[in-house]
Formats: structure tokens, C-alpha cells, sequence
């Protein structure tokens, strides 16, 4: 079966040349195929599975060609999103965004980012560095950087909520074993939904790494993974959150350099504080399974809050936890259940003390796909569920009604699990149901600047991936 396997990763990237060098007539050198012939890319249940293998520079290659097509489709989408929403081109936002984040890149990272354009111009994808390094560093430059400054430039465009999530870990008396459980989904606008790739990051130095990602991202965004070191980890977005630092290290490179440096929970906490920029301000939800020991690292940019236990829980639904990072680094309410951020997080707390002692991957998956509306106190499509559908919401007083965002994944892991480096993902939404975009755009004209990028999502089943499949 190996040999047979050997076979055709080798004829479909054989296939995969042929037609590139027909479109482009780029022709891959030497080096560059035999690159190639140590990566792996193949697709199942709607994600893209991707192994990078080798030196930074390598790794990048493999990632820009082989999902070449896939990258072109998400900078179009970002363009089109970042100057409706601004007014200002994508051009000035990348002159910006590259002058700010360049500096503050380690020689690694570059070399990596170097290598995802040299393989997008090999695959015949027009980019430039720059654009690369602005588009991996989108969201805390959109998110957070943006807010600041868009009033000196008589922008009036009011802030948009920022990447979103619901998130749980437990360990200890909280599971049958002991051991951990992790469950996560993204929460996001579904013209950004392209967080369907399964990275297996095996580097000639430092953790293998496995973890959801985004095409042409060296991080992950959605930020859910686990390492041969034994850590898991997922994070949840601290809502309502201001503060910008551009002299500090760009979020996306410190989550890459920490998840493929650290062996430890101290270890990888550290290297996140280090420079902390204040991009990309998240509540985060670590784990390791040697130790069983489970922690939450909430970093604001002026405040920063560190949780640990071997028996307990931590959960996030983008409320802060920490008094000083809720009072003086964000304008959310803990109280206002009629929120979603605050209603996941009663629901949180419900399941946990109702399922103590119970949780198991089986569980975990549950919890990640259902619709209880604690503001409304029944099981509904909406916003204030874990699984939440905007596009199905008309009292969510934080967002229009309609808009088309809400949950397009769910992933689960237990100590089992991640020692098999494999985690279960599930596609689409976190409870099946799918999302039609054409059907959508008809029934609601006032998003048809979306069309084009806004893109349909079938209902997936869950699926298993393991490092090194």
C-alpha cells in the first residue's frame, strides 16, 4: 500500500508540473522538484490537507504551489473586503502594511514567506512580497492597527468585530480519564471562510506541527493545533478590544515562532509576551497532554492575564476574563446577555458543570455544533448559540440582520488523539448545516457587493487527519 501511495504522489505531482509549465511555461528547476516531491497535498470532506517538509524556504515553495490556486482566490477576497469596507486600495493598505510588519520579521519567517511567492510565481500567481507580508498580517493590521489611525485620515467607517470563536478545554475530574479534551470553532465572515487546510508543518528544525490554517499564511488564524511536543492548543478573540503597538512583533510571527519552538506551556507563553504588538488580541487555550496540565493566557497589549490547573476548566467565547484587560483594554459587557459573546459564555458554564466528569471527544463535538439560545432560552439558528448563524439573526444589536457570518468549522482533541498527532474536523458549519451563497445573495440584495467572493459550503461529515498521512 506505501509503494502504491509512493506511485501516485508521485504521478500527480508529475501531473501537477506538466500542467503548471502548459499554463505558464514556468518550469519548476531542479531543486524546486524535488521539493515538491516531499510535500504532500490531497483533499477530503472539504479540507485541503497540505504537508510542508524541509528548511524554511522549502516548506514556503511547497505551500505557494501547491495551493497556488487557492491563495490567488483568498488575496482577491481580502482585496475586494478591505477596500469596500475602507474606501482605500488595497495598494496603499500593502505600502502600509509591508513598512510596518518587515521590521519585526525574523530571518526564518522571511525566508519562509519568500519561498510562498517564489512558489505563486511559479504556479503563475502574480504577488510580491509585500503583499504576502500585509496579507498574513491582515487581520491585526484590518483589525487593529486600522481603527487607530482611519479617524486622522477622515475615514468614518465604524470598526468591524474582529475573527471570532467558542472554545473549551478540561482536564482532570472534568473527563473519564484525566487526560484533556479540546474543542473549538471558528467563528468568522463567510467571505473570509477559507480556513479549510489541514497544515503538516514538519520543519528541519524545531515541532512538527499540525493545525488548521489559510492559504499562503505561515500562521494559522484560526490558531487550532497540536505539536509533537506534546502541546494543543486553540484561542478565542477578545472581543471589543483596542491597542496597537507597530513597533512590536507582528502577532502571526509569534504564533509560528512559539508553536514550532516551545516544548512547554511557560515555554510557548513566553515567546507570545515577547514584543507583543497588541494585534490579534486573543484569549488562549493551551494544553499539555504530559502533564495534563491546561491553561488560559489572555493577552491584551497593556495587561496580560496567565490561568493554569490540572483539574478544571477554561473556556472562551471572546470575553475577557481578566477585570483589568475587560475594564481598561475593551468596551464589552460581561453582563449583556443579549450579546453573543455573552450568552456563549453563560452556555460555557452550563455545559461544564452539567457534563463534569463526562466529557469526552464525543461530547466535544456536540458542544461545537448546538444551538441553545441562552438569551432566548430555547435551541435555535441564530447568533447566540456556540454554533452561531448571523445569517439567520434579527436581534443580535451588535451586528445588521442577515449578515452572512457565523461558524464554518468545528475541531476537537483529546491526550489520545494528540500523541497520534491527529485531531477530527468537521467542515462547513460546526453543526452540518450548509450554506447556499447564490440562494443567499438573492434573498438579501444589500450584500451584493460580495458577489464573487462570497462562497457556498456544503454540509461535511467529521474527518480524521493525522500528521504525515
Amino acid at each position: 500500500m506505501a509503494r502504491h501511495t509512493r506511485i501516485f504522489n508521485f504521478i500527480a505531482i508529475a501531473l501537477l508540473l506538466f500542467i503548471s509549465s502548459t499554463l505558464t511555461n514556468a518550469q519548476p528547476s531542479a531543486q524546486q522538484r524535488q521539493w515538491l516531491a516531499q510535500a504532500e497535498r490531497h483533499e477530503r470532506d472539504g479540507w485541503i490537507y497540505l504537508r510542508v517538509y524541509g528548511s524554511p524556504r522549502a516548506m514556503g515553495f511547497q505551500h505557494g504551489y501547491l495551493l497556488a490556486k487557492e491563495i490567488a482566490v483568498s488575496l482577491r477576497a481580502a482585496r475586494q473586503d478591505w477596500e469596500y469596507n475602507s474606501g482605500m486600495s488595497w495598494e496603499w493598505l500593502v505600502d502600509h502594511g509591508h513598512a510596518i510588519l518587515l521590521p519585526r520579521i525574523d530571518s526564518v519567517s522571511l525566508a519562509e514567506l519568500d519561498g510562498i511567492v517564489e512558489g505563486l510565481k511559479t504556479a503563475g500567481v502574480a504577488t510580491t512580497r509585500a503583499e504576502i507580508i500585509t496579507y498574513n498580517g491582515i487581520i491585526e493590521l484590518d483589525g487593529y492597527w486600522w481603527p487607530g489611525i482611519k479617524d486622522s485620515l477622515n475615514v468614518q467607517t465604524p470598526d468591524r468585530p474582529r475573527q471570532m470563536c467558542s472554545s473549551f478545554i478540561v482536564t482532570g475530574s472534568m473527563t473519564p480519564d484525566g487526560g484533556i479534551v479540546l474543542g473549538h470553532n471558528t467563528m468568522t465572515s463567510y467571505i473570509s471562510a477559507d480556513c479549510n487546510i489541514i497544515l503538516d508543518i514538519h520543519p528541519d528544525a524545531g515541532h512538527r506541527i499540525l493545525m488548521q490554517g489559510t492559504p499562503g499564511w505561515i500562521h494559522s488564524g484560526t490558531d487550532f493545533f497540536i505539536t509533537d511536543a506534546g502541546l494543543i492548543g486553540s484561542e478565542t478573540t477578545i472581543g471589543g478590544f483596542s491597542g496597537f503597538d507597530k513597533n512590536g512583533i507582528p502577532e502571526f510571527v509569534r504564533f509560528r515562532r512559539a508553536t514550532q519552538r516551545a516544548s512547554t506551556i511557560d515555554e510557548w507563553c513566553a515567546i507570545m509576551r515577547d514584543g507583543n504588538n497588541g494585534g490579534y488580541a486573543n484569549a488562549w487555550l493551551i494544553g499539555d497532554i504530559n502533564t495534563r496540565e491546561i491553561a488560559r493566557l489572555e493577552l491584551g497589549l497593556r495587561h496580560v492575564a496567565m490561568e493554569r490547573t490540572k483539574d478544571g476548566y477554561y473556556v472562551g467565547s471572546n470575553i475577557a476574563e481578566n477585570l483589568q484587560i475587560l475594564r481598561h483594554e475593551t468596551k464589552s459587557s460581561e453582563t449583556d446577555i443579549r450579546i453573543s459573546d455573552v450568552a456563549r459564555r453563560v452556555r460555557w458554564k452550563q455545559l461544564m458543570r452539567e457534563h463534569k466528569g463526562k466529557i469526552t471527544i464525543d461530547l466535544a463535538k456536540q458542544f461545537e455544533g448546538e444551538h441553545v439560545d441562552t438569551y432566548l432560552g430555547q435551541e435555535r439558528l441564530g447568533a447566540r448559540s456556540l454554533c452561531a448563524h448571523w445569517d439567520y439573526e434579527t436581534t443580535d444589536p451588535t451586528e445588521p440582520p442577515y449578515d452572512p457570518s457565523g461558524t464554518v468549522d468545528a475541531k476537537v482533541v483529546d491526550s489520545r488523539m494528540a500523541k497520534d498527532m491527529s485531531f477530527a474536523a468537521r467542515w462547513g458549519s460546526g453543526c452540518g448545516t450548509p450554506f447556499d451563497a447564490d440562494a443567499f445573495l438573492a434573498q438579501h440584495p444589500q450584500f451584493e457587493w460580495m458577489t464573487g467572493i462570497l462562497r457556498s459550503r456544503a454540509s461535511h461529515p467529521w474527518a480524521i487527519f493525522r500528521a504525515g498521512e
